[in-house]
């Protein structure tokens, strides 16, 4: 679940920043505590410690179903040939998200998409997030700090299905996500001068089914 601390050592509120703490504190009434959403996925062991296993924005949304993408990657990084692994949510126009991963392999390993897919059918236990696919690359995008930029994974998880859905459409130009400040993550569909109002409106109809923000260009 979702870890929330409180106590009087908790920050009381962000300053000059009343959004942050609307999003991020819930008010005690008993004890007059700030409850601090931290953003982190865990579990409390037998124990009573804590374990950390991921983000809160980064959770899989299938259907309704949460998703922790550390199921998926520590799966795939077992595989002898896969040196890194990342999962993300790709667009469903009908279950909202569906997990998809990206892999780098290690040097000189040998392995298909397909040999990988079957391994994580073999290994992910829970049915729902085994992959959709997996995607090969040479280098996984890093931050400044070399941990995995997940939202470039999600970038181009998303142009790959709208990219999909629009396939038969000759009059697409390109396809361009990057995250936006007002609504997150922004699709740019970019058509060929001269584009027919069919084909817009056939865009227009496709994408809609998505839960992910686009303009046509």
């Amino acid at each position: 679940g979702e870890l929330i601390i409180g106590g009087p050592h908790v920050v009381q509120e962000y300053y000059n920043n009343p959004e942050a703490v609307r999003k991020n504190k819930i008010k005690d009434m008993a004890t007059g505590y700030m409850w601090h959403r931290m953003g982190d996925t865990g579990y409390m062991d037998s124990d009573g410690y804590f374990w950390l296993t991921g983000r809160v924005k980064e959770l899989i949304i299938r259907g309704g179903h949460n998703i922790d993408p550390a199921l998926i990657e520590n799966a795939l990084t077992r595989h002898p040939a896969v040196r890194e692994a990342a999962a993300v949510g790709q667009p469903d126009s009908y279950a909202g998200e569906l997990p998809v991963a990206y892999v780098s392999l290690t040097p000189g390993a040998m392995v298909t998409e397909e040999d990988l897919l079957a391994f994580a059918k073999e290994h992910i236990a829970e049915r729902a997030a085994i992959p959709k696919a997996i995607y090969i690359l040479d280098h996984l995008p890093l931050t400044a700090v070399g941990k995995i930029f997940k939202p470039a994974l999600r970038y181009d998880a998303i142009r790959r299905e709208f990219a999909a859905a629009l396939a038969d459409i000759p009059d697409l130009a390109d396809i361009h996500v990057d995250a936006d400040p007002q609504q997150g993550t922004l699709a740019t569909i970019r058509l060929k001068p001269g584009a027919s109002a069919a084909a817009r409106a056939k865009v227009e109809k496709r994408l809609g089914a998505y839960p992910v923000p686009f303009v046509l260009d």
